[in-house]
Formats: structure tokens, C-alpha cells, sequence
């Protein structure tokens, strides 16, 4: 049937498919995502503490960090407490403004984090190409200036997002997927999508492929600065700073891009939902184990954090 001659209707709240309609399978999934969203608790949280605490983490890398670990904590609670709910009940429904509201802050806070990769790629260029000058390039109010530009770039273009996806005539409120999202919500519409695709095409373009160019653009200048490096211990330690944030990098602008550039189709929209789960839950979690693992400073910053406590007791 074509969209134009299907039936308007007014929506007051979506009903959420999620990830599968099997008993077992939602209960070995609530037991995965919770382990998930509380190792992302903790470990966000545990990364902000050291921060705010050990003078050693008070320069532009740990500050940028710092802002991203709030992100993915503001991230992951912006869907996934409605989520195990949901894996729990046998109605799975949302109210129209939660899933608005729901909308625009993942989008704004995915978008927030997009931008705050390209600036903490900005910081490592900066730290390598130029480390004599490092510290006066990147002084505090540059840093401030630069996370509070994410984020209002970021929830910018959210609110475009969201207004012109929520003004769609739809069909029906059934979303297949575990959250609302703008593929899925999109989805719903009863009239022809193509205005919406290309803004999203343009958004993604700002959104991802921008601050991508960005990061692309300084590693291309790092790996000429490293190259230039004559002791090996050197190009180690220089490739050493970069190699945490590459690995953060390649797992969220990888997944993204494959959500939103891969041809769709209807098998496809399960793995859409698992990629969304990935970069949404699963990449917050691993953002500070690898950030920790790979830095000495975070495990010392860590350890001594360790000594105080038992200390206090």
C-alpha cells in the first residue's frame, strides 16, 4: 500500500517492540544489559572521580575525558532504566512527549559526543605536533570554549532532528526497537520521507562525516610527526597518547556509520538495533577501560585512590 493512502492517526503513546519477544531471551538480556549499564555506571563515574581528585589528570586530555565520561553517563541513562524495564513488562509503552524528549536528548548527546572525539583528536594533535607549545594552545578557557561548543552543536542539531521528525503524520505507534529512535520513528510516517531523509543525510554529514575529517585530518598529521620521531622509544611513547582515543574513534564513528549508511532492509532492522545497543551501551562501557588499561597515568591516578581509601578505613 503506498504511504499516501494510509490513515492518519493521532498518537498519544508508542508501543516498543525491543530486542525480541522470547521470555528466555529477555531474561539473559536483562541480565546482560544491566551487568552492562551498571559496569558503565561504575566506570564512567569511577573516571570522572579521578579526575576531579588526582591534580596529575588536570591538564586539556583528562578534561576532555572527563566531559566525555559525563556524556556517556547522560547517554546511557537516557534510555536504558526504560529499557530493562521493559524486558521485565509485557507492555512495552512510551508516552509521545517521554519519546520525544527521549529523542532529542540521545540524539543531542550522540551528536555532543561525535564533536567532543574531534576536539580530543584537536588535543592529541596539538600535544604531539606542537609539545612545546601544548600548554598555551590549549589553555583552560580554549577547552571550556571547545566542550561547550560540542554540546550546543550537538543538541543544535538534535532539536532540528527531533521537530521534523515529530511533525510526520503517523500511521500507527507500534516502533520496532528497543528505544525511540529517528530511523524508527521515521518509519511510522504516512506521507513520502524523502524531505526528512535528506536532512538527515545533512545532519549526518555535520554530525559524523565533519568531526570524522576532523580526526582523520589530525591523525594524518600525527602519523607525519611520529614517522619524523628517530628513537623508537619516542615514536612508542607519541603513538602512545593517540592510541586510546583511535580505538574510541574507530568503535563509534565504525558503528554509526554503519547504521546510517548501510542500505536498509526489513532483516536488517534487528541488526540496526544491536548496532544502536553497541555504540549506545556497549561503547560507553569500553570508553573507560580502554582510556584506563592503556593509560599509566589513570591506573596511578587509580592506584593511589585505592591507598587513601584503605587508608580512611
Amino acid at each position: 500500500m503506498d504511504q499516501e493512502n494510509k490513515t492518519q492517526i493521532w498518537v498519544s503513546e508508542f508501543i516498543l517492540l525491543g530486542l525480541s519477544n522470547d521470555p528466555k531471551t529477555q531474561v539473559f538480556l536483562f541480565v546482560l544489559v544491566l551487568t552492562m549499564y551498571l559496569v558503565t555506571l561504575v566506570g564512567n563515574t569511577l573516571i570522572l572521580l579521578l579526575i576531579s581528585l588526582d591534580n596529575r589528570l588536570h591538564n586539556p586530555m583528562y578534561f576532555f575525558l572527563g566531559v566525555l565520561s559525563f556524556v556517556d553517563l547522560c547517554y546511557a541513562n537516557s534510555f536504558t532504566p526504560q529499557m530493562l524495564a521493559h524486558m521485565l513488562s509485557a507492555r512495552k509503552s512510551i508516552p509521545f512527549y517521554s519519546c520525544v524528549f527521549q529523542l532529542y536528548l540521545s540524539l543531542g548527546l550522540g551528536g555532543s559526543e561525535f564533536f567532543l572525539l574531534g576536539a580530543m583528536a584537536y588535543d592529541r594533535y596539538v600535544a604531539v605536533c606542537h609539545p612545546l607549545h601544548y600548554t598555551v594552545i590549549m589553555h583552560e578557557g580554549l577547552c571550556v570554549g571547545l566542550a561547550a561548543g560540542c554540546l550546543v552543536a550537538g543538541f543544535t542539531n538534535s532539536l532540528m532532528e527531533t521537530i521534523i521528525t515529530f511533525r510526520l503524520p503517523l500511521c500507527h505507534n507500534v516502533i520496532n526497537h528497543f528505544a525511540c529512535e529517528t530511523l524508527a520513528v521515521v518509519r511510522l510516517a504516512c506521507v513520502d520521507i524523502s524531505f526528512n531523509m535528506v536532512m538527515m543525510a545533512i545532519s549526518g554529514f555535520l554530525v559524523i562525516m565533519l568531526p570524522c575529517s576532523l580526526v582523520l585530518f589530525s591523525y594524518g598529521c600525527i602519523v607525519t610527526a611520529i614517522l619524523q620521531i628517530h628513537s623508537a622509544q619516542g615514536r612508542s611513547k607519541a603513538f602512545g597518547t593517540c592510541a586510546s582515543h583511535l580505538i574510541v574513534v574507530c568503535m563509534c564513528f565504525g558503528a554509526t556509520i554503519f547504521t546510517y549508511l548501510v542500505p536498509r532492509s526489513a532483516s536488517s532492522m534487528e541488526v540496526e538495533k544491536f548496532v544502536t545497543l553497541f555504540y549506545a551501551l556497549v561503547a560507553p562501557m569500553l570508553n573507560p577501560l580502554i582510556y584506563s588499561l592503556r593509560n599509566k597515568e589513570v591506573m596511578a591516578a587509580f592506584q593511589k585512590f585505592l591507598e587513601n581509601f584503605r587508608d580512611k578505613e
